[in-house]
């Protein structure tokens, strides 16, 4: 089983301690956002444990205690852009503060497990196409030799985060300029020695120099864990996404960022409300098991295939 922690929320900024606590428990609990009286329960013991993605814009608050993940393979998905507090409303200073966190994360657990995340891109009178490109140059130079890897996409436009989009004068470019754009994206990046990868984008830019990405990768995984995956592509993601299967733990409504392109947030109220449940030694991320919830116990296992194939002799 490949974990994904997680999608719908920032789980290394705000809620290491609940994943520490059931990392030590050996399970948790997820509630189904389409049935919120359904619960699974889901066994996270390292013999299960595959791999876990960690998708985060701040993976300080859980990086003194890594070493709790020993028996865990694992890797970042990092997200670091160019955009103010009028976009990334809750996050430190990216050039101060958030850089250095990534230098020292890749230090720590090595570059190859740490990607950098420049997404989603989106164009507005103050984000431009200079803008964007100036700001993606000074973060590759300064990520330079601590990572592999770069990921970018493009905002999706959702009724969550229409209304912010809408607000922050947000607009479309033609296809010719977007592909210009993303020429000198992949420019930047070869210079810095990274690879550099899309996200799910119905748009082909290999010409560009721009692959389409698996930010859930079996190869990644398999390079990490020196074992094959029986795996196949992720069903319940959108069809232009790469990612292999995962079982995702995080709940929407929750993440604390205040990205206003989030797709995962219905309003702040709803994150303020949930939030406030947050008890980090419950089995639930944000909130306790009620009278007529209904618990089952997810089946999962390894992926990993014991037997070796004659391809592999």
């Amino acid at each position: 089983m490949i974990i994904s922690a997680s999608r719908r929320t920032d789980i290394p900024n705000y809620y290491s301690e609940w994943f520490y606590n059931r990392i030590k428990e050996g399970f948790l609990y997820v509630r189904n956002p389409m049935n919120a009286h359904q619960i699974s329960e889901i066994k996270i013991t390292p013999e299960i444990v595959d791999c876990i993605v960690f998708w985060t814009k701040n993976p300080l608050p859980m990086m003194s205690r890594l070493d709790e993940l020993k028996d865990y393979p694992y890797y970042f998905q990092f997200t670091l852009t160019g955009y103010g507090k009028d976009v990334e409303a809750n996050l430190p200073n990216k050039k101060t503060e958030m850089i250095p966190v990534f230098q020292k994360l890749a230090k720590k657990i090595g570059k190859e497990k740490v990607i950098w995340r420049y997404d989603p891109i989106f164009f507005s009178d103050r984000y431009t196409k200079e803008y964007h490109l100036k700001a993606f140059q000074s973060i590759a130079e300064a990520l330079r030799g601590y990572t592999e890897k770069c990921v970018i996409s493009f905002v999706d436009i959702y009724p969550k985060n229409k209304t912010n989009m809408n607000r922050l004068s947000s607009h479309e470019v033609k296809e010719d300029e977007l592909r210009a754009f993303a020429k000198k994206l992949s420019r930047i990046a070869e210079e810095n020695h990274m690879k550099i990868g899309s996200c799910a984008e119905k748009i082909d830019l290999d010409d560009c120099g721009i692959v389409h990405n698996c930010c859930i990768d079996r190869e990644l995984i398999e390079k990490i864990i020196g074992c094959k995956l029986k795996v196949g592509k992720d069903k319940n993601q959108r069809m232009e996404c790469g990612c292999v299967e995962s079982v995702e733990i995080g709940t929407y409504n929750t993440c604390k960022n205040g990205c206003a392109y989030c797709y995962a947030n219905y309003s702040s109220q709803s994150v303020e409300t949930n939030a406030a449940k947050y008890d980090p030694l419950s089995p639930l991320l944000c909130g306790q098991v009620q009278e007529d919830d209904k618990i089952t116990v997810r089946k999962v296992e390894s992926l990993k295939e014991v037997q070796l194939s004659i391809f592999d002799m």
